[in-house]
């Protein structure tokens, strides 16, 4: 079963991150890791926040996108780290996409680890209608995010990160095996901050979410290893049968 929900541990700080993931030990739960993090860590910060989380999967969420051998150099570069979880921007193109599914499985195979699950970011989770205008792309996002998801899926994609709003439209289009990593995830009642499509863990798993990620409701919650607790209790009750 795909591990319900990833927290996503959004810091430069190594010390606080570290401490977090240990605390959040706990089945179901994975750990995202973003550019911030990266940037000021690297690799050896990794591998620092996979030690302290044991068990517990890596969602490694830098967003690749370059031309072709550039991602596929950075995908190699990365397999090693022991993320579960890879991803690139679709708008980069077939050829990106094809060379950073392709460099997943061949550096996987030659260190003898497990090919991390590569997805394809659609539409930020940051961006609507008036923001695709804004950049020359055709709105509605809905239908911008399925047009890429099926072009990730054709191009060797395990899934796509998108946003609740959008998963029925993608199951309908890329079948039930496809991954759906959702951010914007708020629990009810919580902030929605910078997110502009956002739904409850319940609604997203209901609809078809295979995992949710969950930052600052977490992170930033008074005790947040209960905090975690209730969103994986929330996801798992609304999830369907495998």
């Amino acid at each position: 079963m795909a591990t319900p929900v990833f927290v996503a541990v959004d810091t430069p700080d190594l010390e606080a991150a570290t401490s977090m993931v240990g605390s959040l030990q706990m089945p179901g739960l994975g750990v995202k890791l973003g550019l911030e993090f990266f940037c000021a860590h690297g690799a050896a910060g990794v591998r620092s926040v996979v030690e302290a989380a044991g068990s517990a999967p890596l969602f490694l969420d830098l967003k690749f996108h370059d031309i072709p051998n550039t991602v596929a150099g950075a995908v190699r570069a990365t397999v090693g780290l022991g993320a579960a979880l890879l991803n690139v921007h679709a708008g980069g193109g077939p050829e990106m996409m094809r060379a950073a599914a392709a460099a997943a499985a061949e550096e996987a195979e030659r260190l003898g680890v497990p090919r991390p699950a590569m997805l394809a970011v659609t539409v930020l989770t940051s961006l609507d209608d008036a923001d695709l205008v804004a950049v020359g792309q055709a709105p509605p996002v809905r239908e911008q995010v399925v047009r890429l998801a099926k072009l990730a899926k054709e191009c060797g994609m395990d899934g796509v990160v998108c946003s609740a709003a959008e998963i029925s439209a993608i199951r309908e289009a890329c079948g039930p095996t496809f991954q759906l990593v959702v951010p914007g995830i708020r629990p009810a009642g919580a902030a929605v901050g910078d997110q502009k499509r956002v739904m409850t863990p319940a609604q997203a798993m209901a609809a078809g979410a295979t995992s949710l990620v969950v930052g600052r409701p977490i992170t930033r919650a008074d005790e947040p290893r209960a905090a975690a607790e209730a969103v994986v209790a929330e996801a798992r009750g609304a999830a369907p049968p495998a």
